[in-house]
This record gives C-alpha cells, sequence and structure tokens, in this order.
C-alpha cells in the first residue's frame, strides 16, 4: 500500500541568515561604543570570476552590517613567499580581526601552506589545525561557516539534535568532518558515510537528520530518507541539461521559466522529489546557501571579542 506524506516543512535558510545578520550588525553597534570596530581582510588573488563574486558579496555584507572590510587583490602570478609575507602582515595589524584566503589560488601557490599561516585566532574560515582541534576539544573558536550554519537552521527551527541519529554524507574537511564533530558536540549519534560506503542507503534510511554535502546533482532520492526525517542539503549543482531538469523537477513551470531565462537552474544533492518523504528540508537555492556569508560575519565578530578576551554572546 503507497502511503502518501504531506510536503515537508521548507527552512527557510534566507530567513534565518537575515536574523543572524541582525544580531551581529547589533553586536558590532555595541563594540562600536567601545572604540573597536571588527575588521575583515579578503584575500583575492588571481582572476577566478567565481571567486570575484564570493568575495564581493563577502564585502557588501561587510558594509550593511558596519564591519569594516578591505579587499587584498594579489596579481595572478603571485608567488607563495609573497602570499606568506601578505599574510604575516595582516596576522600583525590590530584592526584585522579576520583573514579570509578565497580560494582557490593561482596553482603555482602552495595553498596549504598559505592557510596554515593565517593566525588562528584571525582564522574565520575555521579551517586552521588548531581551531579544528578546539572544535574537537570543546573550546572557544572559531569554527567553519557552513557546517556552523547548518547547526543554526536546526537549532532555529527548533528541531532536536540531543539523543537523534545523524547521518553525514560527505568527509570533507570543510563541510562533512566539522558538521559531524557539531552534531556530536550537540549529542547527536553521528554517522559519516562517503564514496566507499557500501550499501549507503541502508544508512541514509536510519537517519533522523540528514546531511548531504557529497558534491552529486540529485544523488539523495526519496527512497533513500526515513519518513519524517529533516534533510539538510549542503550541495549546489549547476543543471545545463534539458534532460535533468525534467527528470529532477517534472513540468516545474518556475524552474521551466528560470532555465529559459538562464539556460540553468541550480539543484541540490538531494533530488527535490525527497521532499515528498521527509518532514522538513533545506531548499536549493535559499537553505545552507546564506547562512555560510552570515556565519562568515558572526566569525569575524566573535574573533574580535575573542582577540581582547571580551565575552563571546
Amino acid at each position: 500500500m503507497q502511503i502518501s506524506h504531506a510536503i515537508a516543512a521548507i527552512l527557510d535558510g534566507t530567513k534565518i541568515a537575515s536574523q543572524i545578520k541582525d544580531e551581529v550588525a547589533a553586536q558590532v553597534k555595541e563594540l562600536t561604543t567601545q572604540g573597536i570596530r571588527p575588521g575583515l581582510a579578503a584575500v583575492l588573488a588571481g582572476n577566478d570570476p567565481a571567486s570575484e563574486i564570493y568575495v564581493r558579496n563577502k564585502v557588501r555584507a561587510c558594509e550593511q552590517l558596519g564591519i569594516y572590510s578591505e579587499k587584498l587583490t594579489p596579481p595572478d602570478s603571485v608567488t607563495t613567499e609573497e602570499m606568506l609575507r601578505l599574510v604575516s602582515e595582516l596576522n600583525r595589524r590590530d584592526d584585522i580581526d579576520g583573514i579570509l584566503v578565497q580560494l582557490p589560488l593561482p596553482p603555482q601557490v602552495d595553498s596549504k601552506r598559505v592557510l596554515l599561516a593565517v593566525s588562528p585566532e584571525k582564522d574565520v574560515d575555521g579551517f586552521h589545525p588548531v581551531n579544528v582541534g578546539y572544535l574537537s576539544t570543546q573550546r572557544p573558536g572559531l569554527t567553519p561557516c557552513t557546517p556552523a550554519g547548518v547547526i543554526e537552521i536546526l537549532k532555529r527551527s527548533n528541531i532536536e539534535i540531543s539523543g537523534r541519529d545523524a547521518v553525514v554524507l560527505g568527509r570533507s574537511d570543510i563541510v562533512g568532518k566539522p558538521v559531524a564533530m557539531m552534531l556530536i558536540n550537540s549529542n547527536a549519534t553521528v554517522m559519516i558515510c562517503h564514496s566507499r560506503t557500501v550499501d549507503l542507503a541502508a544508512h541514509t534510511r536510519q537517519a533522523d537528520i540528514l546531511v548531504a554535502a557529497i558534491g552529486k546533482p540529485a544523488m539523495v532520492t526519496a527512497d533513500m530518507v526515513k519518513p519524517g526525517a529533516t534533510v539538510i542539503d549542503v550541495g549546489i549543482n549547476r543543471v545545463m541539461d534539458k534532460q535533468k531538469l525534467r527528470e529532477y523537477f517534472g513540468d516545474d513551470p518556475k524552474r521551466q521559466e528560470e532555465f529559459a531565462r538562464k539556460g540553468s537552474t541550480l539543484v541540490g544533492d538531494v533530488h527535490p522529489r525527497v521532499a515528498e518523504v521527509a518532514g522538513a528540508i533545506t531548499p536549493v537555492p535559499g537553505g545552507v546557501g546564506p547562512l555560510t556569508i552570515a556565519m562568515l560575519m558572526s566569525n569575524t565578530v566573535k574573533a574580535a571579542r575573542l582577540r581582547r578576551e571580551l565575552p563571546v554572546q
């Protein structure tokens, strides 16, 4: 017998990001009255068009919230040594609380060495091994922005984490591993699955909370999801094939219109039809994406407070 489920509640990331930005703006105002203006330096090396858009959006968010921001644009020909000197200079500057090195760096630059050179107290991306260690041992530090955004969506949508079974699809250092650690720190029972996992669906069907961050379009299908589960879709994949458009979205007029206008649309790592089974789901776009920049702003203010030994709000 076919059991029909109501369509899942949509977890509105844009709305939650806006709440977080309002809170950050209030904190910035309060710090400014104490003569402190949080500052973020964004380093954009080379001419990667996607990176230029990301950095522009980050700088714009700083302006909106009253955070001082500076964009540094070394040329495409920059060497590892020059990048290290630039980072070292920013580490020393007292008006800069956060340093963001936009990836990818030009191919001749040793990205690992450059990222490692960022002072952990200014590492607003939360990638430095020191901050990874702080997260693992539950000490105050700077946490990666996208995973932190995932946790904010769950908490602000009143979705119980403690005691729940959570499955994370993907084991990257940027999303998969840190989000698993954050879920453990919030008392979930966590399993990490990846490309080598045997019988993936058997594991994902156990999840009360399923976080998909595997980078494969619409890979999570309705039969892989436990009815009523909360599904967080971190993936952003561009669909440029008409056949795939139909396969993912059927005759959805809004998607058809966007595809006709732009020649593409976005799909997550979760098939849109999962909404017919899940209890709650994040949309793509408008789910996890907007939280990443909101959490970067939040981290910049957190860094400003931690560096001055002020209590973190």
